[in-house]
């Protein structure tokens, strides 16, 4: 439905209204569902899932338990919750990882084609006449991770699916290659294309570049696949209205700029289903509540309006009645007026200065599990991962607000004590 928004104008002494026509859209953003069918509640904490490893799920409850993957009965809660949510999206993006983290050995390829199945159909029983654009995780091959060539070349309305698994540091199918199948080339032309048809693109994939937000200098791309990736954003930015990815299972997104410092892109990145608390060394707590997200868009500009993230406490749900609930919606809660670059960087610079923003960031960041204080660590793994996709720039980033951090801390202490000083003199 077309949505006309006026606006005053004052031209001299002349009062000219001029009218901006808005065509709004939506459509919803699923990943990390990794269904665990091993998922069975016993009296024994540590037989619960084979997604937890070693660690006993002491919780566990019928939506499941933060130490293991998803039940079935979450992964049919959360794409029911769309369906009462939002019934008729324009489209849904499902950007992957949908096995559960077990061993290889413990899978197997009719493991893995049992479960992308029964969540394809699920999906599409769910939302029949609704188009599904997915992409391939590095759990959604078997042995997982070490993906050859990317299968999912489509364009339909510049909906560009890349193959990112292809670039994912634990890939050792691809790690000795320049361009892995072609896809830089390939995708380096579908964007020329778009250019020169006048064409906006949306770009969907799985693994994202740059770094994880929990664990410092930990990146996901192999360092040459990172800058290529980067270079393909500042060379066809004009035509990329949005990029929508998965893997980390937290709500997060990554700025691109150009080379004056002025905002470009934006990445999103959107919670996961699952609630698996990372086994990742170094990681605390990285556990997480169920996600789901729907973006609000124009449809003739592709422009990212708003986001509107919903989510399932799962320890309310398994106490109670499961009731998926809005989280947040982003222009609410960081005070700008869309999801554009120019905006996610506005809402970056308030995390970052703002104590109160970053605290709400970060909490938003583990869907409302982890309400423990973000400190000054914390907000320059966050802040730098976000700002900085580039290695060496992500570096100095670490050193430049490390060193805010000190000085931070120890600026107002020193105060004090120079001013004691001259009390007593």
């Amino acid at each position: 439905m077309q949505c006309q928004v006026c606006s005053l104008v004052i031209v001299g002494q002349h009062h000219v209204r001029i009218a901006i026509r808005f065509y709004p859209g939506n459509f919803w953003h699923i990943t990390d569902l990794h269904w665990d069918p091993t998922y069975n509640l016993t009296d024994n904490p540590e037989l619960v899932c084979a997604s937890s490893g070693t660690r006993p799920a002491a919780n566990a409850g019928k939506f499941g338990d933060y130490a293991c993957d998803s039940p079935w009965l979450l992964i049919n809660s959360s794409v029911y919750a769309m369906k009462n949510i939002l019934p008729d999206p324009d489209f849904i993006l499902w950007t992957g990882d949908d096995t559960p983290h077990v061993p290889n050995e413990d899978l197997g390829e009719e493991a893995v084609l049992h479960i992308i199945s029964s969540l394809t159909h699920i999906i599409n029983q769910v939302f029949p006449n609704t188009k599904v654009y997915p992409a391939l995780g590095n759990h959604d091959y078997h042995p997982k991770s070490q993906l050859p060539s990317p299968l999912l070349n489509r364009t339909g309305f510049r909906m560009l699916v890349l193959n990112t698994n292809l670039y994912y540091d634990q890939n050792k199918a691809t790690q000795d290659m320049d361009d892995p199948a072609g896809q830089f080339s390939w995708a380096d032309q579908v964007l020329t294309e778009a250019a020169n048809n006048k064409e906006k693109v949306y770009i969907i994939g799985h693994v994202p570049p740059g770094f994880f937000e929990k664990k410092r200098n930990k990146p996901w791309f192999m360092p040459s696949f990172n800058k290529l990736y980067l270079d393909l954003i500042q060379k066809h930015h004009s035509v990329i209205l949005g990029q929508f990815f998965g893997h980390h299972h937290t709500d997060s997104f990554r700025m691109f700029y150009n080379s004056e410092g002025s905002p470009i892109s934006t990445m999103f990145l959107s919670p996961g289903v699952t609630p698996w608390k990372t086994s990742l060394p170094g990681v605390t707590d990285g556990a997480n509540n169920p996600g789901i997200r729907v973006f609000e868009y124009d449809t003739q500009t592709l422009l990212v309006k708003d986001v509107v993230t919903h989510y399932l406490n799962l320890t309310r749900a398994n106490a109670a009645r499961g009731r998926w609930e809005k989280e947040y919606r982003l222009t609410e809660s960081f005070r700008v007026p869309d999801a554009s670059p120019a905006s996610m960087h506005q809402a970056l610079e308030r995390i970052a200065s703002s104590r109160c923003y970053l605290q709400k960031y970060y909490e938003f960041n583990s869907v409302s599990y982890d309400l423990t204080e973000c400190n000054s660590d914390c907000r320059v793994d966050h802040v730098c991962a976000a700002r900085e996709v580039d290695f060496d720039r992500y570096e100095h980033c670490l050193e430049k607000e490390g060193t805010a951090a000190i000085y931070g801390v120890f600026l107002p202490v020193l105060s004090m004590a120079v001013s004691l000083v001259f009390a007593n003199w």
